[in-house]
């Protein structure tokens, strides 16, 4: 499985995994299923300033997450709410983990402090909702902060909500700008390094090596355990990602 930027040409893929959490559930309390054309605008607004990732395997989409504002008052920039979906038959299979993993050291990267989750939550169990979503974020390291009561209605029946956070940064006294736009991936120097970075520390074919697929046009090449991405952007450095590579 590799992890990697969701671009708008994913719209029709990653609809077909959020299709049935509309339909046949209360995870999603949208009622009707958007079209591609709307899935795209939403997938070009979101990624603008925040990650928006999936996890592929084989050429497929497994699943995906992103970031989005958390309020939209200024004072909120270092604050964002999570969204995560993972396709239907690819659960507990490591997906979300993955995802959330790289989400956290991606909203690092760009100097984010808080993650939010809002989750529905049934007063009891049912066919449409169960509480498998506040567990992973519990294992992922979120804690409960608040609980709305009958806040959605869907499918005949009135869920509650609830907000879960988990607190990624210090909150200091002085703190720099949050850098919307500016995130990698492939995560930052905790789990990769940055091609300026390792220009530095590895010996010289390891610069042929990076000059070559410059001018190559697959846009991710995976060797000896890293995973060296070629943005669309030229301009843009390119990222290693691996906690030890070569």
């Amino acid at each position: 499985m590799t992890v990697e930027k969701v671009t708008i040409e994913d719209a029709e893929e990653l609809l077909q995994i959020y299709a049935p959490y509309v339909k046949e559930t209360a995870i999603s309390f949208e009622y009707e299923v958007p079209s591609v054309e709307e899935f795209v605008d939403r997938i070009s607004l979101i990624s603008s300033r925040y990650p928006y990732i999936k996890v592929v395997e084989d050429g497929k989409i497994l699943g995906y997450a992103y970031a989005g504002s958390f309020k939209g008052r200024k004072a909120y920039d270092w604050s964002v709410e999570t969204t995560i979906y993972v396709r239907q038959d690819c659960k507990r299979q490591g997906v979300g983990r993955k995802l959330y993993e790289t989400l956290e050291t991606s909203l690092k990267s760009m100097g984010v402090l808080n993650m939010n989750a809002c989750i529905a939550s049934p007063a009891t169990l049912d066919a449409h909702l169960t509480d498998d979503s506040y567990h992973f974020h519990r294992r992922m390291g979120f804690t409960l902060v608040g609980r709305f009561h009958k806040s959605g209605y869907k499918f005949g029946t009135w869920y509650d909500m609830i907000w879960m956070e988990k607190m990624i940064g210090a909150h200091k006294e002085e703190v720099e700008p949050v850098r919307f736009g500016e995130w990698n991936p492939l995560g930052t120097e905790k789990n990769g390094i940055l091609c300026e970075k390792a220009r530095k520390q590895r010996p010289q074919w390891f610069h042929h090596f990076l000059r070559f697929f410059v001018s190559s046009s697959p846009l991710v090449i995976a060797v000896s355990g890293a995973t060296v991405t070629r943005p669309k952007d030229p301009t843009m450095v390119w990222m290693i990602s691996a906690a030890t590579y070569l």
